[in-house]
């Protein structure tokens, strides 16, 4: 626990007539009593078993909580005040929405030995009459830990801004994921800082809010990974598909960060008992004068496995193969394009069009030369036609390497990674691909994050992974699509699902696909010159958090 402030509470105007520092603590987020000597409490065996169901590492420790009694001012001016309404009086750190640099901070003591990282919560209100979700907030978590014989800033990590907009009205609580997956030395204090950013673009709720819980959630290691493939070179950039019962992994391997190396071709293995062994490594694309990398895969309407090759030396081409045993491929086309795209990516139906697939084009300068689009094709992948829908476009509002769905009644929901803002882009269609809109989401746990969605026809429940660079965190977001359609800042907060290298460019780039009631995702990790190509396995969800 975190000393107490030695500041007397400043009851300012977020109090009412009736407040008494002394009266008990009703904590309106909560829905068990929590003892400020303890702040201790085990989760209910219902949470356990929903935690199982959609948590691919499900084991629940006990959290620990922090309420306002237990944080101290870190910088600025925050107040330690009462909020009320009622009989019922909160002590909470108001956190204002127009003077930056105000945090608050406290230790948690006592991690379990068991325990490989954390979830940090916050709990927040507000009891002004202007909360409406039309507003949004912003905040983030600064973490270090108190190991033995090192600096207390060991471990030390900037948590990425946090979006989400305010509850229905005053007075209502909102639980936030402020880190998903934070990785600790068991036993050692932690420090926890939290920060509202009212400087921040999105922050449009300029009045006070009061953070009462900081809540800690002690988390297992998730499952290891299986390796696709490790041997030397820079093995990399996976495209996974499933041909029925069948895992395909397609990669692309050269001996550097480098895409136009005459030495980079592309390789493919095979396996039927979900990524524990693999079939030796075929050849697809090896050639001469050109770097080759896959770049988008997906199936045909005969179930055979289509899988997009960049060709770069003088020129930039795109190779479409196709497969129906993942050993041998056959080139069906090479389209000549208006616009040469800097990739095409992952292939799916849409009904009375045909085959879909999102390019984008662009140099990555800071000047608007950049697009994104369709391309279509009636014909299984043989002939196709390139639409642009946005072009000009500055880095900032470029959306790269989209992964998209089709969700029935003409609707299409591609989320696609940032080369520079702070979250994904979600570029929606309702008339099958004819028309887009494009937002920013608040997914905001991501570094060159590229996503790779899968809808489960089932349940319905969309799974975005995405693997954040710069950590080495594969993570997941699993929402009800209809939830986010229209509204890009309501997806629910990810969680870890695998890590590897913490390198930022010598891993990354997650590809999903599914077999049953099991999703696959492909990544590659490690240190250059030697990378390798994982394969993580996961249980599909069943709910949405």
């Amino acid at each position: 626990m975190g000393p107490p402030s030695t500041a007397p509470p400043n009851l300012s105007a977020m109090k009412s007539p009736f407040t008494c520092p002394c009266l008990p603590l009703v904590f309106l987020a909560l829905t068990l009593a929590i003892s400020p000597s303890q702040n201790i409490a085990f989760a209910t065996k219902d949470t356990e078993e929903a935690s199982e169901e959609r948590a691919p590492n499900p084991r629940t420790l006990p959290a620990i909580y922090l309420t306002a009694n237990d944080l101290s001012i870190a910088t600025g001016k925050p107040s330690l005040v009462i909020m009320s309404k009622g009989s019922t009086h909160i002590p909470v750190w108001s956190l204002s929405g127009g003077t930056k640099g105000q945090s608050v901070a406290g230790i948690v003591n006592g991690l379990p030995s068991e325990c490989h990282a954390v979830k940090v919560e916050i709990i927040v209100t507000s009891t002004d009459a202007g909360t409406s979700p039309e507003l949004e907030d912003l905040y983030r978590v600064h973490l270090s830990q108190m190991v033995e014989d090192a600096p207390f800033t060991t471990g030390y990590t900037l948590g990425k801004p946090v979006r989400t907009p305010l509850p229905a009205g005053p007075l209502h609580s909102r639980t936030i994921v402020l880190e998903s997956y934070y990785e600790v030395v068991p036993n050692a204090p932690l420090t926890v800082r939290i920060q509202r950013e009212p400087g921040l673009p999105g922050d449009t709720f300029t009045r006070p809010t009061g953070l009462a819980v900081v809540k800690v959630t002690p988390l297992n290691a998730p499952a290891e990974a299986h390796v696709v493939q490790d041997v030397s070179g820079y093995n990399s950039w996976p495209m996974t598909q499933a041909i029925g019962e069948k895992l395909v992994c397609t990669y692309s391997r050269g001996s550097a960060h480098s895409i136009n190396e005459d030495a980079r071709a592309v390789y493919a293995r095979t396996s039927v008992d979900g990524g524990k062994s693999w079939t030796a490594e075929t050849v697809i694309a090896n050639t001469p004068g050109f770097g080759e990398v896959t770049v988008g895969k997906g199936l045909d309407s005969t179930g055979a496995m289509l899988l997009w090759v960049r060709r770069v030396g003088k020129q930039r081409h795109h190779d479409l193969y196709s497969t129906t045993d993942g050993v041998s491929f056959t080139l069906i086309a090479t389209p000549e394009l208006a616009i040469q795209p800097m990739q095409i990516t992952d292939v799916f139906a849409v009904p009375d069009v045909g085959l879909m697939a999102l390019w984008f084009a662009g140099n990555y300068s800071d000047q608007a030369v950049h697009s994104w689009g369709v391309m279509t094709s009636p014909d299984d992948g043989v002939t196709w036609t390139q639409t642009p829908v946005e072009s000009g476009l500055l880095k900032a509002d470029w959306p790269t390497e989209p992964s998209a769905v089709y969700l029935g009644d003409g609707r299409i929901l591609a989320v696609a990674r940032t080369e520079s803002s702070p979250a994904q882009f979600q570029m929606v269609s309702t008339d099958n691909g004819a028309t887009w809109k494009r937002q920013q989401t608040n997914i905001g746990d991501i570094y060159a994050s590229t996503p790779s969605l899968i809808l489960d026809a089932e349940t319905g429940l969309l799974s975005n992974y995405y693997y954040e660079r710069g950590r080495g965190i594969l993570r997941r977001r699993v929402v009800d699509p209809d939830l986010v359609f229209e509204n890009p800042l309501h997806w629910p907060a990810s969680e870890a699902v695998a890590t590897g290298s913490p390198l930022p460019w010598d891993s990354g780039n997650a590809n999903a696909t599914v077999i049953g009631d099991t999703h696959y995702v492909s990544f590659y990790s490690g240190q250059a010159p030697d990378t390798a190509v994982m394969l993580s396995k996961l249980p599909k969800p069943t709910v949405a958090p």
